[in-house]
């Protein structure tokens, strides 16, 4: 079947997970002219990729491991990321207290000499030492911190990157089945046989010439349970949590810590108003279909290394939301969680159709991982089109000099009337589409019905419309962060709402 061709029944790849790596992979081989179909058996981004730290970095804590080639890679793929998506991503700078317990200044010194120069930077400042008593850093500290290093990284809103790869999929001609299962897959003449399963129970056979497994924490059970493939590899699942608090600080740096146990902690202001710290490393022996919780002792253990740094102590009664993901590392048979690679391998069968495994990976390199795997399966589709996502911006992020506060000023020319932190949440959310949004809006009143506070009737039609969303949770907590700070039942009084007026 050629590209372009396809029926309803028929495609040339089926993209089994709806996480990063998958809508990454969608998009890319989409781009290229392949016809595609992702299915999740959830919401978009609802597992491990809505429930990192948040970061695009290069992997500083892995020079540790010797793992040069992942931090040169993650490293080069930060400078891309922040130009195609300057709306959900942006430059970061960090602080590290220097604990004379723990690693020498002449270490330190030599890590971020490394992680400045083993890929190139456009954007982001060099490290330097700095001195905690006057850098704006500095007062938030234990005062026992007289002097510390700042270097770069970057900020990315996760989920919102899960669904911006997939819109552009889809865009781009891809089908996005979120809330459907693929529950076996079969090899045919030449051609893969899918059954894939909504929630409403619905049945669909979908013929592929070629599945892409990326179902993240279910690859290895995936292969195991509903394909005939036998895998080589496997993943190590690691739980990651992390707790929110109200802010600590009230200035744009974030924190690095290393505890006495060689854990290393980020401190990151988080939506204005708060601070979230992560994350842990915990073995995750479970079934990853069971949510991974958020234990006491992790509450207890990142509010311990918090208060070792920071004067303002906290407890887990501080806490005002935390969240927990299950990491599907590469199984590299190291001796405990922390030193577990974040690299990847691509697995691919071609006993018959083909089919392509990703086991592990991480959140900086997944454009970098659809573009291996586009390019390892495109040709065997017959499909010779080359690598294109490098240079191209994610919906919303066409912004003017790919500068969000000149697009954030544009925007206030733009719809004077919005309310100024409204305007603002807006532009990052959906950059350039925010005018899909707000469309023919001229006042706050055409806007709808205030449904929870700063959450508008028009930007929930355009979430389910647009962006797959179809309950509170999705809502609040993948598509944006509203859920910070409502009332007690708002996400109950939001699902009401969606029951009483989504059609």
């Amino acid at each position: 079947m050629m590209a372009g061709a396809a029926r309803d029944d028929r495609c040339d790849l089926l993209v089994v997970g709806g996480g990063i790596n998958g809508c990454g992979i969608a998009r890319d081989a989409a781009g290229r002219g392949l016809d595609v179909v992702v299915c999740e058996q959830d919401d978009l981004a609802s597992h491990t990729s809505s429930a990192s730290t948040k970061l695009i970095h290069g992997g500083l804590r892995y020079l540790e491991y010797y793992e040069f080639g992942l931090v040169r890679k993650a490293l080069q793929e930060r400078e891309v990321l922040l130009a195609v998506a300057p709306h959900i991503m942006w430059p970061l700078r960090f602080v590290m207290p220097h604990d004379d317990h723990l690693r020498p200044v002449w270490m330190i010194r030599l890590g971020l000499f490394l992680y400045d120069h083993l890929a190139r930077r456009v954007r982001l400042p060099a490290s330097r030492g700095v001195d905690l008593h006057t850098h704006p850093a500095g007062a938030a500290l234990d005062p026992r911190f007289q002097r510390g290093f700042e270097y770069s990284d970057g900020w990315v809103d996760d989920a919102r990157l899960v669904v911006l790869n997939a819109m552009d999929a889809r865009e781009r001609g891809a089908r996005v089945l979120t809330h459907t299962r693929c529950e076996a897959i079969r090899r045919g003449q030449g051609e893969w046989r899918a059954t894939l399963k909504a929630t409403d129970g619905v049945l669909q056979e979908l013929r592929a010439r070629c599945v892409i497994n990326a179902t993240g924490p279910w690859a290895s059970r995936f292969l195991l349970r509903r394909s005939p493939v036998a895998s080589e590899n496997g993943v190590r699942l690691v739980k990651g949590s992390h707790i929110v608090v109200r802010a600590l600080f009230d200035h744009p740096y974030a924190y690095i810590f290393q505890g006495p146990d060689g854990r290393i902690i980020f401190a990151i202001p988080y939506e204005r108003d708060y601070t979230l710290i992560g994350t842990t490393d915990v073995e995750h022996a479970d079934d990853p279909n069971v949510a991974p919780g958020v234990g006491e002792d992790e509450v207890a253990y990142l509010c311990d290394m918090t208060n070792r740094y920071f004067r303002a102590h906290i407890t887990p009664d501080d806490v005002v939301w935390n969240y927990s993901g299950v990491r599907p590392l590469l199984n590299d048979r190291s001796p405990d969680a922390p030193s577990v690679t974040r690299d990847y391998i691509l697995e691919l069968d071609t006993a018959g159709a083909p089919i392509l495994s990703v086991f592990g990976g991480k959140l900086t390199t997944f454009r970098k991982l659809a573009e291996e795997v586009v390019d390892r399966i495109a040709p065997l589709l017959g499909n010779r089109q080359p690598a294109w996502t490098a240079g191209v911006p994610l919906p919303g992020g066409d912004l003017p000099g790919a500068s969000f506060e000149l697009f954030l000023g544009e925007s206030a020319s733009h719809w004077p009337w919005l309310p100024g932190g409204l305007r603002e949440r807006l532009a990052r959310a959906y950059g350039t589409r925010m005018a899909r949004v707000l469309g023919d809006a001229r006042c706050p009143g055409d806007l709808g019905q205030e449904v929870l506070p700063g959450l508008y009737e028009r930007e929930i039609g355009y979430l389910l419309r647009e962006e797959w969303a179809r309950t509170a949770e999705d809502i609040l907590w993948r598509r944006s962060k509203l859920g910070l700070g409502q009332a007690p039942g708002a996400a109950g009084h939001l699902d009401d709402w969606l029951a009483r007026n989504a059609t």
